[in-house]
């Protein structure tokens, strides 16, 4: 078999599961990476314990994308949670499985995996080289800016895998969408998933809580009822909960124009109990008294009642009551894409054929964060982004040997 060339582009978890697959095709891989390190949002998400894919039942897991699900559902299919776990302890890094079900290396870091990873990738003969911006498509490969100058690369076959445009600082920052753009290729517009609101607070409201963390409620939205926390940030609220309900809140944004998360601040209580318990206080007390006796409420919680209640339900006890369990929070806008987890839109799927090669140029596959699909925190993104890396190396591989 004649060696061929096969450039990855994109030094992310998407790229370098290609290149993986792809190393012992007998082909030569290439790796190029705009940054001076691979996989640097890997290694930001590792530092507090990364969190690599998800425990629950397979069949939950899959349904966890949405749109999106179906044309992933093969790659995941071929490279499971399971999977996940079984790569990760052959590269020396055992995980094991958190009280919400998340899985985690048990070293909590993900420098040491990285590192285990590109040691491999340079024994099996990949050529990694860091420093290369992409900048264009060439009738026979591809264009980069180097510390250099500009180059040209010439490959049989290529991968795109440039993440999305979150925390572009790390080397994502969507640049890739005009230029695909300037060769026909359709992109549906970035935006952010997986983020914070803006909240119209108060001065003194923000000046006093900002940072606050609200524990043990539930929020609902168009996405449903969840159990969780979140954050009072200095511009709105952030954090897993939040997060949870964000595709839903965007969406409904674009939609109307307008759109609340509810929030539960008493999980625990029905209506009927914090109606008759607000209802024995004695009305002379303050108001944080009553919500403190009567509903368990202070601190943050009792604060957000104070700020978001209409004055006249303040002092209704049953009017009271149905607050606390769904406290309605009016959203602003999302925050801005460089400040999220993850990013939705990109490559239609449409525009892509199942071995994930772009229909438009034979040769040139995508994969990862680039391509159009969304999923909460928790393991799946990551999954995702290892998944179709998988997926589109094979097609690769698929692709040359019909060539």
């Amino acid at each position: 078999m004649t060696a061929r060339q096969i450039a990855i582009i994109g030094g992310g978890p998407a790229g370098l599961m290609a290149a993986e697959t792809l190393s012992l095709s007998g082909h030569a891989v290439s790796v190029y990476d705009r940054m001076p390190t691979f996989a640097r949002k890997f290694l930001l998400a590792g530092k507090s314990g990364l969190n690599i894919t998800h425990s629950e039942d397979y069949q939950r897991f899959a349904a966890r994308f949405g749109a999106a699900g179906e044309r992933l559902r093969p790659a995941l299919d071929a490279f499971t949670p399971q999977d996940v776990r079984a790569w990760a302890a052959d590269l020396g890094t055992d995980t094991f499985v958190g009280s919400s079900g998340r899985v985690f290396p048990r070293v909590m870091k993900a420098s040491p995996l990285l590192r285990a990873w590109l040691a491999r990738l340079e024994a099996r003969g990949v050529r990694l080289l860091t420093r290369h911006r992409w900048i264009g498509i060439t009738p026979t490969g591809h264009l980069f800016e180097t510390p250099a100058g500009p180059i040209e690369i010439r490959c049989d076959a290529s991968l795109l895998a440039l993440g999305g445009a979150s925390w572009p600082k790390l080397g994502s920052d969507g640049a890739w969408a005009s230029l695909l753009g300037a060769h026909g290729i359709g992109v549906s517009p970035l935006e952010p998933a997986n983020c914070g609101f803006d909240v119209a607070w108060s001065e003194d409201f923000r000046t006093r809580f900002s940072g606050a963390a609200l524990k043990s409620t539930t929020a609902s939205s168009d996405a449903g009822t969840f159990p969780g926390e979140f954050v009072v940030s200095q511009h709105g609220i952030e954090g897993s909960l939040v997060y949870a309900h964000a595709a839903a809140l965007r969406d409904r944004l674009k939609q109307s124009g307008q759109v609340e998360l509810n929030i539960d601040l008493a999980p625990g209580r029905s209506v009927e109990r914090l109606t008759r318990d607000l209802a024995r206080q004695d009305v002379k007390a303050s108001l944080s008294n009553r919500l403190r006796k009567g509903a368990g409420l202070e601190g943050v919680k009792s604060a957000l009642l104070r700020e978001l209640a209409p004055k006249s339900a303040l002092g209704d006890p049953a009017g009271l009551a149905r607050l606390i369990k769904a406290l309605p929070i009016p959203l602003l806008r999302p925050r801005p894409i460089a400040e999220a987890i993850s990013t939705a839109g990109g490559i239609p799927w449409e525009t892509i054929d199942r071995n994930y090669m772009l229909e438009r140029v034979p040769g040139l596959f995508v994969a990862g964060e680039m391509l159009d699909w969304e999923a909460p925190t928790g393991g799946y993104l990551l999954t995702a982004c290892l998944a179709t890396g998988r997926a589109a190396g094979r097609g690769i591989e698929t692709w040359l040997a019909g060539a």
